[in-house]
């Protein structure tokens, strides 16, 4: 028992600001993905991959997974799913068949529009009690956390 009330006494006595910001983080990373998926049925994964199909008529996969940011099994995952769904449609380019072309579905497009509604709700609920101006800041701050990120 001693052992249990020494380590929790550690963990929130004498953790450093810069510690629990750190964890605070990681929990927000951790649990708004699966929230959001509960709220918009899709994970943001696959709402931004669909999001970036929205802008073009048709992309090479690979771009895509370029784009994205997302290593190329998860990339092919994702598009696997999204294609079983109706939302999406793969193609060999006819003028090279090593590339793999990707286009929305006109259910895809549809459903984009619905799956954005849920977004903007989900965010609207994510930012309740905060103003303009803690908007403002909260931005300002997160993309010095970015800008540090790409540092390390």
């Amino acid at each position: 028992m001693q052992l249990n009330v020494e380590r929790r006494y550690i963990l929130t006595e004498y953790c450093p600001e810069e510690e629990h910001i750190f964890e605070l983080l990681q929990a927000l990373n951790k649990g708004i993905s699966p929230k959001f998926e509960r709220c918009a049925g899709i994970s943001p994964t696959r709402l931004r991959l669909l999001h970036e199909l929205f802008r073009v008529d048709e992309v090479s996969q690979i771009s895509l997974q370029k784009e994205m940011d997302i290593d190329a099994a998860a990339v092919t995952r994702h598009l696997k799913g999204l294609e079983e769904s109706g939302m999406i449609a793969r193609r060999n380019n006819p003028a090279d068949n090593r590339v793999t072309l990707v286009s929305l579905t006109d259910q895809g497009r549809e459903r984009m529009v619905k799956y954005s509604e849920e977004k903007r709700r989900f965010i609207a609920t994510l930012l309740t009690g905060f103003n303009d101006q803690e908007r403002a800041v909260l931005i300002d701050m997160l993309n010095r956390l970015q800008s540090n990120i790409i540092l390390l």
